[in-house]
């Protein structure tokens, strides 16, 4: 039997830190037993992952990502901060066109999930990008040394299985493509 009430009420709540891309606050909560506690949330925009593939290659970036130290392979990917009224799929375009200089002819919503919600608010919705036409990069001053390059499918399948590939969302990704039968 289900219980309508929510297992956590928060009663209290309090900026910690903001900036353009995050803001984390403090929430002063009670939980269902009747307890009190905190719980501490990362509020950042939702973002898009992009799957382009064209004749059996898919289009990976490769980084700089500061917070590791290091640089890796991964889908383009990333949110508009600045413009939330944009759709799901218009920041998909506008991502694939920035960081790969594509533009998809078709572009395939597959579906959505949260990253880490036990911390974050943010969702990835993830899409499909095909028939694929090459122009220009249009780099953001954060994107500065992104590289771009086309592997083949069988190249990246072993860059997921040898651990080059380190990131989540491109692994949470591959997997719900693989689970739709889309690739």
């Amino acid at each position: 039997m289900t219980d309508d009430r929510p297992e956590i009420t928060c009663t209290a709540s309090r900026l910690v830190y903001e900036n353009r891309w995050i803001k984390l606050r403090e929430d002063a909560i009670v939980r269902a037993d009747g307890s009190p506690g905190i719980y501490s949330v990362v509020e950042r925009a939702d973002f898009a992952a992009i799957v382009a593939i064209q004749d059996g290659h898919i289009y990976l970036v490769e980084q700089f990502r500061y917070p590791v130290g290091g640089r890796y392979w991964e889908l383009p990917q990333g949110a508009w901060e600045d413009d939330p009224s944009k759709s799901p799929e218009e920041v998909a375009r506008g991502e694939l066109r920035e960081e790969t200089g594509l533009i998809a002819g078709q572009m395939q919503f597959v579906g959505s999930m949260f990253i880490a919600y036990g911390l974050c608010t943010q969702r990835c919705n993830v899409f499909l990008a095909t028939d694929l036409q090459q122009t220009e990069q249009q780099l953001d001053a954060e994107e500065a040394g992104l590289v771009c390059r086309a592997f083949a499918l069988k190249e990246f399948e072993r860059m997921l299985r040898e651990g080059v590939i380190q990131d989540g969302t491109t692994w949470a990704v591959v997997g719900m493509l693989k689970v739709k039968g889309l690739i």
